[in-house]
């Protein structure tokens, strides 16, 4: 109980600045759990997705895949997707590397969506806490330009202390906020990196059998030619 009492204080004595510091800290705290959670699951689905597709694209089963991914919504089934239906469609791996690098720009802005104002209100809570810092100084320097003797001691203490609560509420609003958007960068970037090598995968899998096809009909026309 004493714990929650120091709390108030600390926020009463930190003036009217610490509300829109708690704001942003509630913001903020609302898009790094709701990142999390998305980017979780959507590293789950992909990499459930890669791990039956996969044997599928080495087989050679392609008309499987296509069946597999088109009743997914996952990033990675998305992506596949518009790959195997240029594989069905067109013989040239650029008209295939093309479209799915196009799939790639879609995708990718989804995975980095919000992240990035975490950055922001990190610092919008450091700001925040040097403008009631300022704040509390200039309450301060009020103090011992207007009041009388008696009551200068207790004005300048309740405005430095004004200052640093605001100062500190600022800084430890800004710290987690900015771990945790080096925390989810560092998780978006590791699934775009599991997309694109998904995407390279499909290509040479795609490749390789555009090339034994190649030979197979080659071999097929050479003897009757011959004939």
């Amino acid at each position: 109980m004493e714990v929650i009492y120091s709390i108030i204080r600390f926020f009463q004595s930190g003036g009217i600045f610490m509300f829109p510091i708690l704001m942003v800290a509630a913001v903020g705290a609302a898009i790094a759990v709701e990142r999390y959670l998305t980017l979780t699951l959507v590293e789950a689905k992909n990499r459930n997705v890669w791990k039956q597709v996969q044997p599928l694209l080495v087989e050679g089963n392609f008309d499987k895949a296509r069946e597999l991914t088109s009743k997914d919504d996952s990033a990675m089934s998305r992506l596949l997707a518009i790959g195997l239906a240029r594989q069905g469609a067109v013989r040239r791996r650029e008209d295939i590397e093309i479209a799915m690098d196009e799939s790639m720009v879609d995708i990718t802005p989804q995975l980095e969506k919000r992240t990035h104002y975490l950055a922001t209100f990190a610092n919008l809570a450091t700001l925040l806490g040097l403008l009631g810092t300022v704040s509390g100084l200039i309450h301060a320097f009020g103090a011992v330009a207007t009041v009388n003797p008696a009551d200068k001691a207790n004005l300048l203490a309740a405005s430095i202390s004004e200052a640093m609560n605001c100062t500190a509420f600022g800084l430890m609003t800004a710290v987690p906020i900015l771990l945790a958007h080096a925390f989810l960068q560092t998780k978006t970037s590791e699934l775009v990196s599991s997309l694109e090598m998904a995407f390279v995968k499909f290509l040479n899998v795609a490749t390789e059998r555009q090339v034994a096809h190649g030979r197979r009909s080659a071999l097929t026309a050479a003897p009757a030619a011959g004939g």
